[in-house]
């Protein structure tokens, strides 16, 4: 019933954010006689937040239109390559008209980035897209709503995501003749499975994977988002979150993890920071301060967009990553096309070069998790293996924002570059690793989360 409740209020409180909309135009209007006092503007501050606290937050657009290639601006067109039942592989075509742009374009690498399935929309790697498209074809997993996958569409498993990303790297094999596999947070688990799966039966895998903040073995410096994990019972989550769709959805009838209530969660991992962070928004509005204003809004744009999970992936992922570790325990089995069980053995994986990356400062995936896929592929050549730990960065800002395009983004690119050749014999310029990860240490910068 919570769910039924949920949409209830929301189709309730819709007009009223609409008409605080109308209200803040009307009152910041300067046509309106007492539109320039302070009292109108601060009325006109109250009424903008009003409706930004109650409207409905749809899926964002990626919006990249074009991206600079050299000193080139260069289009960018999105587009649908595969459609699947629970998710579009999304590729960024670039097109440009100067012929050496052109011929620099071709001969780039093809990467594949999944983006994780864990609350939010795709479109929360934007700016891991963006600057990847700079050097890189970039094709992106874009997950879809569950709410809006009709039941006849079947069931969606934690198998159906591994086996979903399998497809997608044979898909850029089929036309590049191979690819690298960029993952973040979330899907560094089952694209670890994916390519040890393929490892295992003799196929081709990709280049290189690069893992990004993500639980390989979440029982290292557990995080508060661990800690829920493991410390509630199976039973706990499969009564206390999981909902039936409203029957006002293409997703009627299907069980989820609904979206309100992951973004319910994150909110109150940090509360008192989005409460400052509102009343720095209604002060910006008075102020007139645009450049501030509209930072806010695409900020809450983004992260106030949330989708719902079906609910076997769900629960799937919270037993075999943060209650089990079947990853780490080598006891993972998933379920192939043809409904075969299959054991990962991430040891098989022998020509893939690997590269992790975590932040310093990361509250959601702690510091060693992400490292451990290392210990795991013990078959990797220590010279085709590096560790990255960015200082001063959060969770977020290993793959977005200025950490990211001035600290992760270049040695990313360096690592790619370096095993791009499967055939080269040129060895890597980055720094390799031992028995365990070494840390490369980038310039120390001032230690503010992001």
């Amino acid at each position: 019933m919570l769910y039924q409740i949920y949409e209830t209020q929301r189709s309730i409180m819709e007009p009223f954010a609409d008409l605080a909309q109308a209200a803040a135009k009307m009152y910041s209007n300067p046509l309106n006689p007492i539109g320039n006092s302070p009292l109108a503007q601060r009325v006109s501050a109250g009424y903008e937040l009003m409706h930004r606290l109650g409207k409905d937050y749809v899926k964002p657009e990626f919006g990249i239109r074009t991206v600079e290639v050299g000193k080139v601006d260069v289009a960018i067109h999105e587009r649908i390559e595969i459609d699947k039942a629970f998710c579009e592989l999304r590729r960024f075509k670039r097109f440009s008209d100067d012929s050496a742009t052109l011929n620099s374009l071709k001969g780039q690498p093809a990467v594949l980035i999944v983006a994780p399935l864990s609350g939010h929309y795709a479109t929360l790697l934007r700016d891991t897209v963006k600057t990847m498209l700079k050097d890189h074809k970039v094709y992106v997993t874009d997950w879809k709503n569950a709410r809006l996958v009709p039941l006849s569409e079947g069931e969606f498993h934690l198998d159906d995501y591994v086996n979903y990303v399998q497809e997608f790297i044979r898909h850029l094999q089929g036309i590049y003749g191979n690819c690298h596999v960029i993952s973040v947070c979330q899907p560094t688990v089952p694209v670890l499975a994916a390519v040890s799966l393929m490892a295992s039966r003799g196929e081709k895998t990709p280049l290189t994977m690069t893992m990004m903040g993500g639980p390989i073995d979440a029982r290292k410096a557990p995080t508060a988002v661990n800690n829920l994990a493991m410390n509630k019972s199976f039973e706990w989550f499969e009564n206390n979150v999981i909902y039936k769709v409203p029957g006002n959805f293409p997703g009627a009838g299907r069980s989820v993890y609904p979206g309100f209530l992951q973004h319910t969660g994150f909110v109150a991992m940090n509360p008192d920071r989005h409460a400052t962070s509102h009343y720095d928004y209604f002060k910006d509005l008075i102020k007139g301060d645009d450049a501030s204003t509209e930072a806010h809004r695409k900020f809450y744009d983004e992260y106030n967009a949330v989708l719902d999970m079906d609910a076997d992936y769900y629960l799937e992922t919270i037993k075999t990553v943060f209650q089990d570790y079947n990853l780490v325990h080598g006891t993972w089995n998933v379920k192939n096309l043809q409904g075969k069980n299959e054991l990962v053995r991430p040891q098989d994986i022998k020509t893939t070069a690997l590269l992790t990356v975590e932040g310093e400062l990361d509250d959601i995936s702690g510091s060693g998790q992400t490292a451990a896929a290392h210990d795991l592929c013990t078959s990797v050549k220590p010279s085709n293996r590096q560790h990255l730990e960015v200082p001063g960065a959060g969770h977020y800002g290993i793959f977005s924002g200025r950490r990211w395009r001035e600290v992760v983004y270049p040695a990313v690119c360096k690592f790619i570059l370096a095993h791009n050749d499967s055939g080269s014999k040129k060895k890597s310029a980055v720094k390799t690793v031992a028995k365990r990860p070494v840390k490369s240490v980038a310039k120390k910068a001032p230690a503010r989360k992001k």
